[in-house]
């Protein structure tokens, strides 16, 4: 295997300003209204691709509105409107409890601090991170799924595979103005061109900076 290239800092600059440039427009995918519908969403999205957690959604949050339903929510009927999304009985028992501590220990209202979305089950950074940014506009980290765990690597801004030490490579060297988005950005251009398989190289905008690595 070929070694790991990683940009230096100037590369690396031109290469995410480039593709901030090219996917400006890209926001956040799952479709939510308000810092619970987020969280829940959020919580199903793990692992289960982005398109059948919004066909789904519409008629769970359609039964189920406020903290105090998710709270009670009887799992097995829960557990009828989630059952595509993987490891779907898990889920359905974290949000549960998310739900139950929300309303005991945070007077029913999601929390907006980093540390206390952690303390919740079934929250890691990168959920706690999408919802600080997409719910409360509160900007801290870089949420960091599979998409961003391929492309850091790929593209040589992180040779960890270990998401915590992707954001920490990632916040040395993103500008802090594209943290908001960069995630989505990302996720967008494995997408369009650098797709897992068989990615697009040819037609790449940072064609002649990306050092490629784990590509035939």
């Amino acid at each position: 295997m070929p070694e790991f290239v990683l940009l230096d800092h100037k590369k690396a600059e031109i290469a995410i300003e480039t593709l901030e440039n090219r996917y400006k427009n890209v926001g956040y995918y799952l479709n939510f209204n308000g810092p619970l519908q987020l969280l829940v969403a959020a919580i199903l999205s793990a692992q289960t691709k982005d398109t059948v957690v919004n066909e789904l959604t519409p008629e769970l949050f359609k039964r189920y509105k406020t903290i105090e339903e998710f709270a009670e929510a009887n799992p097995n009927e829960l557990l009828k409107y989630v059952k595509r999304v993987s490891f779907a009985e898990n889920k359905i028992k974290h949000i549960i409890s998310c739900c139950r501590i929300i309303r005991e220990k945070y007077n029913g209202e999601v929390p907006d601090k980093m540390d206390e979305l952690l303390s919740l089950p079934g929250v890691g950074r990168k959920t706690a991170n999408t919802v600080l940014i997409n719910a409360f506009n509160i900007v801290e980290g870089i949420p960091v799924d599979t998409w961003v765990i391929k492309l850091s690597y790929r593209i040589g801004l992180s040779k960890s595979k270990k998401p915590d030490e992707i954001e920490n490579d990632l916040k040395n060297l993103v500008n802090k103005r594209y943290w908001k988005n960069f995630a989505y950005v990302l996720k967008e251009h494995g997408h369009q061109i650098c797709q897992s398989v068989k990615p697009k190289c040819e037609i790449c905008p940072i064609k002649e900076l990306c050092p490629k690595n784990g590509v035939n």
